[in-house]
């Protein structure tokens, strides 16, 4: 550095921090007040953070991204970054800040005027490959730069954690819980609060209070789009979902095997009593293709097109089969190590399809078709 060169002034440096976002909140840290002190003394910048908590699992981050943007400024020499930690009217006002002064936790997707699109992907019954669909979705619609985020709503028997390679645990923020995120995706699941793979032992009104939980507690940000891993079936889980969010809508998953598909057709049927919209149907394990490049229908044919073709007629208007996943050993080997198949292997058939229901369920205008209206025919 030449003795001609100007230092930064403070104001420089805080203008820098302006491009440092909390991982968990995706905001400046100069907009949450989580910069405590900055001192420019020739050349060497000390930043004094606040975080949020103590033990932030992401404060190592915060450090690095913090002497990255203040490391590029003119004549800094070296960055020093000092931690500290929120007090609780600092995490009080932090709260009133992101979610209002509320008293009660509200949940934002059922307010009127969210933009936020909320799916349900839902089964008759276990087995069909849900989750590995919806984490797949959710990733697809990542990568198409949109705000997602996952709720493992299985409280069950959940998965998504481990497939969708999410190993951090939330942090608890005042009465806030800041989700993790994996691979663009922000995610929560009853396996974050359970030791190893304790089994979830609950009755219906605990369920109901879990998902209320994830979706009024949870600091979600501005999502796009929503997605909820139903349970298999039409229990208590499909019903609470309902209730708490009305708008939502029902993704339906299949193989093609009849069976599995009049299964199906009753998690679809529910739409019928709860008056949601039924966005689409999604067959899974359509096809083995062999090397040699022919079709195995292992679990035969025609199942998807079944349900579509059932639910259209009970609602009333059109219930598309939005895609056919052909049967991939892949897409369950990249779901065991935590990378979804459409960012492990882009070129797969399965990635491929999987992308385009994707695109189809992000871009698609809200309307009433589909949707059950609480209309009675007049009497003529």
């Amino acid at each position: 550095m030449t003795s001609t060169q100007q230092i930064p002034s403070v104001e420089d440096v805080r203008a820098a921090l302006k491009d440092v976002h909390d991982p968990e909140i995706r905001k400046p840290i100069t907009d949450l007040g989580m910069v405590k002190d900055v001192t420019v003394d020739d050349g060497v910048v000390t930043v004094a953070v606040y975080l949020t908590v103590a033990g932030c699992p992401l404060k190592d981050t915060i450090t690095k991204d913090t002497r990255a943007a203040v490391g590029k400024l003119d004549g800094v020499r070296e960055v020093r970054v000092e931690l500290d930690v929120m007090s609780d009217e600092q995490r009080t006002e932090l709260r009133k800040q992101l979610r209002g002064d509320s008293a009660e936790p509200v949940i934002p997707f059922a307010q009127p005027g969210s933009m936020t699109r909320v799916y349900c992907v839902a089964s008759g019954k276990g087995g069909v490959g849900k989750s590995s669909v919806t984490v797949n979705l959710a990733v697809a619609m990542a990568q198409r730069g949109l705000s997602v985020g996952v709720v493992d709503a299985d409280i069950y028997g959940h998965s998504v954690p481990r497939m969708l390679g999410a190993r951090e645990k939330p942090t608890k923020v005042e009465q806030m819980i800041m989700p993790p995120q994996a691979h663009g995706v922000k995610v929560i699941s009853i396996g974050m609060f359970t030791p190893g793979n304790t089994p979830v032992v609950w009755r219906g009104p605990m369920l109901h209070r879990a998902l209320q939980q994830f979706l009024a507690d949870v600091f979600w940000g501005d999502l796009d789009i929503l997605l909820l891993d139903l349970p298999p079936g039409t229990g208590d889980i499909a019903i609470s979902v309902a209730q708490l969010i009305p708008n939502a809508e029902i993704l339906v998953v299949t193989t093609p095997q009849q069976a599995a598909a009049e299964v199906a057709e009753r998690a679809g049927a529910i739409a019928m009593q709860t008056r949601q919209r039924i966005a689409g149907v999604i067959e899974n394990m359509s096809w083995l293709e062999t090397p040699s490049g022919e079709r195995m229908e292992i679990f035969g044919s025609g199942g998807g097109r079944t349900v579509a073709e059932s639910l259209s007629k009970s609602v009333g208007t059109e219930v598309p089969l939005l895609g056919q996943v052909p049967l991939d050993p892949r897409l369950r080997e990249q779901g065991d190590a935590g990378t979804p198949l459409v960012l492990a292997e882009p070129e797969a058939q399965a990635s491929e399809v999987l992308r385009d229901v994707a695109k189809k369920l992000s871009v698609r205008a809200r309307g009433l078709a589909g949707k059950m209206l609480n209309l009675s025919p007049s009497g003529r």
